[in-house]
Parts: structure tokens; C-alpha cells; sequence
């Protein structure tokens, strides 16, 4: 909230959605009613997941954008200033992230923490976009990109790494309530289908560490996620594919396809005899 309160952006609104917590949450929420002339607006929603959190929270906006704050994270002074910025000066680009920053909490500082900070620390590594004026554009040709369903996954940041506007939502739509662990970076491949994604080089948010997390929690759940993603990725994308991919998705999930294939491999067992 203190780093919420701190941007220099002149015109905010905050918005909390409360998916009923059961700690001193909401007092404390509510105690800087007092302390800002910013309007702080908290809605109570009936838990049914992060999805449904998420678009319930947007949905009470009433701004030109959305800025998400998730409880763990922090925002630079400058950040929605900053973000603001570059939507208004490209208007090809819908959808603005930053790089981040790690707070880990000591007791989480281990060597699986470790790994996670090494691996995830620069989501865009495997990319080979340009960076002009400190500001790296994905578009649609990530579909193609050899490194696109390597790790990390996601390409983009967490949801408090990115700003978008609120007309959005009206041509890709909220986020999927279905997903768990994913449901972020399915929303940007609906976005890449249309426009382009800025990534500002400069760390604008502080992304927090600790035990807790749902990213941390999530992570022993089955892989029911991964399974709707790669039908997503054969029903909604499979042409904007690289070759080899396309193949791949196409010997999954298209029977005939799969018959061809196995066809061949009975064929070549016939040669070899």
C-alpha cells in the first residue's frame, strides 16, 4: 500500500479485492483510508479461484488502466508513470511489463530459491528481440521463436510486473478461471494475437520471495494447467507455430496425422526386417 500510494502518477484509484481473508488484511486497508486523499475502494468476493479474484478486481476499476499490485510485491515510485508513458506513446503497444527485482525472505533464502532466482531472473533471456530506447517489443513472431516453450515459460512477468488498458479486456478478454498456475501467460498469448507487448528494461517492481507464495504453493499441483495449454496451443495457435512445433502438436492431438505416422514407423520396421 505505502509503495502504491508513492507514484507519481497524479491520478490513481486503488482497488481491493478481498477473497475473504482471514488476518488483519482489511483494517489495515482500511487505515489508509485516513492517511491519502486517493480513493481506496474494497470489494469482498466469494473465493473461486485466482482467475475469478482477478477479474473481479478489474472489473470494479474505473480508470483507463490496470495496474496490478499483488499483497507480496512493490512498486517503484516511478513505475506507473513510467508505464503509462510508453502506452501512450506507441498505440500498437497494449500491453507494458518491466523487469523486477527479488525481495527474498531469509527463510526462503536456500539453494531451491537460488535456482528459481537464477533461472527466472530474466524472463526474456532466450530472446533475441532488439532493445531500443531501453524499451524490448515482442509480438506475434514469439509463436515462432525456437526457445518459446523452453524455460522460462513465461515471457513475459509475473502480473505485477504489467499495466495494460482496461479496453483491453474488451478484445481478449478476462483471464481464464479454469487455470491455476498459467492463467497469466495465456492471457499474453491472447494479447500477441493482436498487438504488441512492451518489456522496459528498468526493474519497476520489487517481486517478493517467501514459502508461502501462491507461485510457491502451486507448484507440486498436478499438471492439469499444462495440459489445457498445450490443447490451447493446437486449437487457437497451431498455425502461428514454428514447423517443428506444429508437427509436434499436430502428431498429439490430430488422429490422422498420428495414423500417418504410424504408418510410417510400421513401414520402416518392414524395411529393417
Amino acid at each position: 500500500m505505502d509503495s502504491a500510494l508513492a507514484q507519481t502518477y497524479p491520478n490513481l484509484e486503488i482497488v481491493v479485492s478481498d477473497d475473504a481473508s482471514i488476518d488483519a488484511t482489511l483494517e489495515l486497508i482500511a487505515s489508509y483510508k485516513t492517511k491519502t486523499s486517493i480513493p481506496i475502494y474494497i470489494h469482498h468476493h466469494t473465493p473461486n479461484g485466482i482467475g475469478a479474484n482477478w477479474n473481479h478486481c478489474v472489473r470494479k476499476a474505473n480508470g483507463e488502466y490496470i495496474k496490478f499490485l499483488f499483497q507480496d510485491d512493490v512498486l517503484l515510485p516511478e513505475c506507473v508513470a513510467l508505464m503509462v508513458a510508453v502506452l501512450e506513446q506507441h498505440q500498437t503497444i497494449a500491453l507494458v511489463a518491466s523487469k523486477r527485482e527479488f525481495i527474498v525472505e531469509s527463510s526462503y533464502l536456500n539453494d531451491t530459491s537460488k535456482a528459481w532466482i537464477d533461472t527466472y531472473n530474466d524472463l526474456q533471456c532466450t530472446l533475441d528481440y532488439p532493445v531500443k530506447n531501453a524499451i524490448q517489443v515482442l509480438n506475434r513472431s514469439l509463436f515462432k521463436h525456437q526457445s518459446y516453450f523452453d524455460s522460462p515459460r513465461n515471457k513475459v512477468g509475473e502480473p505485477s510486473t504489467l499495466l495494460f488498458r482496461t479496453s483491453l479486456l474488451d478484445t481478449v478478454g478476462y483471464f481464464r478461471e479454469d487455470l491455476k498456475q498459467i492463467l497469466d501467460y495465456e492471457f499474453y498469448n491472447r494479447v500477441l494475437k493482436r498487438y504488441s507487448i512492451a518489456i522496459m528494461q528498468e526493474p519497476l517492481v520489487k517481486f517478493r520471495l517467501h514459502g508461502q507464495q501462491a507461485t510457491v504453493l502451486n507448484k507440486n499441483n498436478d499438471q492439469t494447467d499444462y495440459v489445457i495449454y498445450d490443447r490451447l496451443m493446437y486449437d487457437d495457435y497451431l498455425w502461428s507455430l514454428n514447423k517443428d512445433m506444429r508437427l509436434y502438436f499436430l502428431k498429439k492431438y490430430n488422429p490422422f496425422v498420428r495414423l500417418v505416422f504410424k504408418g510410417l514407423k510400421r513401414l520402416k520396421r518392414l524395411q529393417w526386417k
